[in-house]
Order: structure tokens, then sequence, then C-alpha cells
């Protein structure tokens, strides 16, 4: 049951990262230095070319979490501020509405 949670969790989280994300590139407000690396995480995602293959099933897995997540990180490092705080709004609101309308 515990790991049922744990992968809900890790759902969520991501759904709310893609969601950002697709605003972020939407968004004519956020530079392009910050779309260029979003766009270059998702590539390093599905590309064939890894760090650590995706035939070592939990390495490669691990090393394009890592990676994604970096980048991500780096991403969101040029955003202004302003921009960060009404993408992170608007991406929890829209789980926000998600949940309401299962429960």
């Amino acid at each position: 049951m515990r790991r049922l949670g744990l992968i809900l969790a890790l759902w969520s989280r991501f759904k709310h990262e893609a969601r950002m994300v697709w605003g972020m590139l939407r968004d004519p407000r956020a530079p392009l230095v910050a779309k260029v690396l979003a766009i270059v995480a998702l590539a390093y995602v599905v590309s064939p070319v890894d760090l650590v293959s995706d035939v070592i099933p939990v390495l490669g897995w691990i090393d394009d979490g890592l990676v994604l997540a970096g980048l991500l990180w780096l991403a969101y490092r040029f955003l202004p501020a302003e921009l960060y705080e009404a993408l992170r709004r608007r991406a929890g609101a829209r789980d926000r509405d998600v949940i309401e309308r299962v429960a």
C-alpha cells in the first residue's frame, strides 16, 4: 500500500512539473535560455544516447531522472522570480481542479 502511495505521489509531481515546463515554453516572458534547457532536458530523456545505457535497468533510469531534474532546475533558475511563481501557481491550481473533480 505504501508503494502505491509513493507511485501516486511521484506521478502527481511529474504531472505538476510537466505543466510547469509546458507553461514556461508557451510564455513569451520566459528567457530563451530557459526554454532551450527545458527542450534539451526532454530531448535527453527520449534520445537513445545516454551517459548510462537504459539496458542497465535501474542505473539507466536514475541517470535520465537526474539529468532531467538538473537541467530543469537550471532552466527554472533563469526565470524571473515573478514568472516562476506565476507558473507554479498556475500548475498548482490545475492540480487542485483535478483533485476536486475526482473527489
